[in-house]
C-alpha cells in the first residue's frame, strides 16, 4: 500500500484489556492505526482506560477518538445479554454516529467509511448513508448474527429453549431477506467482510453478493516460553476447557465424551462458570457418570491463569454449537494447544487439520462418540498433538491481529482505488 488512508470507524464496543465485542474494537483500531489515519467514533463508557492506552502506543498518533455517550440505563441494558430495548437505543446512538461522520467528512478528507461493530447484521448503523451523500467508499463488517442455531442439539434443553432458537433462526433469515435497510447497506457496501463461513453463505445465497471472510477476532503473539519436549509425554492426558456454563456451549457434551472413553489417566480442567443451576447440573452430570475425579472444576480465573494452563496442557475441548470466532479458540492455538471442536461456525474457519480436528455437526449422542473417540486416538497417539502444537506458530501468525489490520488495510486501498477509476 503506498499511501495510508484516511478511514472513519464506527466502533460502538472498545475498550483495552477487554474480552469480547470490546476487545474486538480496540484490537482492530489498535492494528489498523499502524497502516491508516483513524477517526474512532464511539460511546464514551471507557473513555478514560481508552485515552491512557492510546498515550502509551506508537501508532496512537493515528487514533483520533470521537466519543458519544449513552445514559448508564442504556449501558446496563448493552451489558444485559438479550435485553431487545437496548436496539431502539442503539440505533439512535447509531443516527447520531453518522451525524458526526458528516462533521468530519467536512473536516477531514475521508477515503474510507467503516462500519466495524458491533458485528450482529440487525443493525447496519447509518455510514452507508453518508456514503451515499458523498461518494466516499462504505466498508461494512466483519458481520456476524448469521448463524443458525442446529435444531437437532436443541433437543436436549426445555421447550422454552426449542422455541426461542427456533424462532430466533427464522427472525435471522428473514431479517436478512426483507429488511429494507439491512438492503442497502449491504447494496451501498464497496466491500462486505463476513465474520464465518455461516455469515458469508448466507449474505450469498440471499443476496447475490461476495463477502469476504474474516475472523472477527485475532490472535496474540505465541508466547514460546514453554516449549519442552516433554509436553505430551505425560501419562496423564490433560485437557482444558473453557467457557461460560450457557446451553449453547454444550459442556455437558464435554463431560459425557471423557465419560464414554473411560480413560482414567484423562483430566479435564473446566474454566468458567454458570448460575447456580447450571453449576449443579453440571457437576451431577459428572458424579451419575463416574468422572468426578476426572473433573477439575477452575471456576473464573483471570485470562493469564487460563492461558498458562492451556500452555501445560494437550487438548482444548470446546464444544459450542453456536459462536460467532470464539476468542478462546485463538487463544489455545496462540498457546500452541491443539483443538478438538464442531466443525460448525467460526470454528470451522480458524481450526484447520494441521492444528486440530473438527467433528461434524450430527446429533448429541453421536457427537459424544466423536468426542470420545478423537480423544481416545489422542490419548494413545501424542506425537499426533506435538505436530499439530508445532504447527499452531504459523497457524497463529496468519491469524493475528497485525496480518488482519494488513489484509483490511489493503482492501481499504483497492476499494479507494476502484473508486478513483470508476
Amino acid at each position: 500500500m503506498t499511501n495510508m488512508e484516511t478511514v472513519v470507524v464506527n466502533v460502538y464496543a472498545c475498550c483495552p484489556g477487554m474480552g469480547s465485542e470490546l476487545g474486538i474494537g480496540w484490537n482492530w483500531c489498535v492494528e489498523l492505526a499502524r497502516h491508516c489515519e483513524l477517526h474512532i467514533i464511539t460511546e464514551s463508557e471507557f473513555r478514560e482506560k481508552i485515552e491512557a492506552a492510546v498515550t502509551t502506543l506508537e501508532q496512537g498518533r493515528n487514533m483520533h477518538f470521537h466519543y458519544l455517550p449513552v445514559t448508564e440505563r442504556v449501558r446496563r441494558m448493552c451489558w444485559n445479554q438479550g435485553d431487545w430495548r437496548f436496539y431502539h437505543y442503539y440505533k439512535q446512538w447509531q443516527k447520531k454516529a453518522a451525524n458526526l461522520a458528516r462533521e468530519i467528512c467536512r473536516q477531514e478528507k475521508i477515503d474510507i467509511l467503516h462500519q466495524l461493530n458491533m458485528q450482529g447484521f440487525r443493525e447496519p448503523g447509518y455510514l452507508w448513508q453518508v456514503s451515499q451523500e458523498t461518494d466516499i467508499p462504505f466498508v461494512w463488517g466483519p458481520i456476524g448474527g448469521l448463524k443458525q442455531f442446529p435444531m437437532a442439539y436443541a433437543k436436549d434443553g426445555s421447550w422454552k429453549m426449542c422455541m426461542f432458537f427456533r424462532v430466533k433462526n427464522l427472525l435471522n433469515r428473514w431479517q436478512l431477506k426483507h429488511d429494507r435497510r439491512v438492503d442497502k447497506a449491504m447494496r451501498q457496501a464497496s466491500l462486505l467482510i463476513a465474520s464465518i463461513p455461516d455469515s458469508y453463505k448466507a449474505i450469498k445465497e440471499t443476496k447475490g453478493l461476495e463477502p469476504v471472510i474474516i475472523p472477527d477476532t485475532g490472535s496474540l503473539p505465541v508466547d514460546t516460553a514453554n516449549e519442552e519436549q516433554l509436553r505430551f509425554q505425560h501419562d496423564t492426558m490433560t485437557i482444558v476447557w473453557a467457557g461460560k456454563f450457557d446451553f449453547r456451549k454444550r459442556l455437558d457434551l464435554a463431560i459425557k465424551a471423557v465419560a464414554e472413553t473411560g480413560i482414567r489417566q484423562i483430566r479435564l480442567k473446566v474454566f468458567g462458570s454458570g448460575n447456580s443451576q447450571q453449576t449443579t447440573e453440571a457437576k451431577a452430570l459428572a458424579d451419575r457418570l463416574h468422572v468426578t475425579d476426572s473433573i477439575e472444576w477452575m471456576g473464573n480465573c483471570p485470562n493469564a491463569t487460563v492461558k498458562a494452563a492451556m500452555q501445560q496442557a494437550d487438548l482444548f475441548l470446546f464444544t459450542s454449537v453456536n459462536e460467532e470466532t470464539s476468542t478462546v479458540v485463538m487463544e489455545a492455538v496462540g498457546c500452541r494447544l491443539p483443538v478438538l471442536c464442531f466443525d460448525c461456525c467460526g470454528m470451522s474457519a480458524v481450526v484447520t487439520e494441521d492444528v486440530g480436528v473438527k467433528i461434524p455437526l450430527t446429533t448429541p449422542q453421536q457427537s459424544v462418540k466423536d468426542f470420545a473417540r478423537q480423544i481416545t486416538f489422542f490419548f494413545r497417539h501424542r506425537d499426533t498433538l506435538a505436530t499439530m502444537s508445532a504447527n499452531c506458530r504459523k497457524r497463529a501468525e496468519e491469524l493475528s491481529w497485525e496480518n488482519k489490520a494488513r489484509q483490511m488495510a489493503r482492501m481499504y486501498n483497492d476499494v479507494v482505488i476502484k473508486t478513483l477509476v470508476r
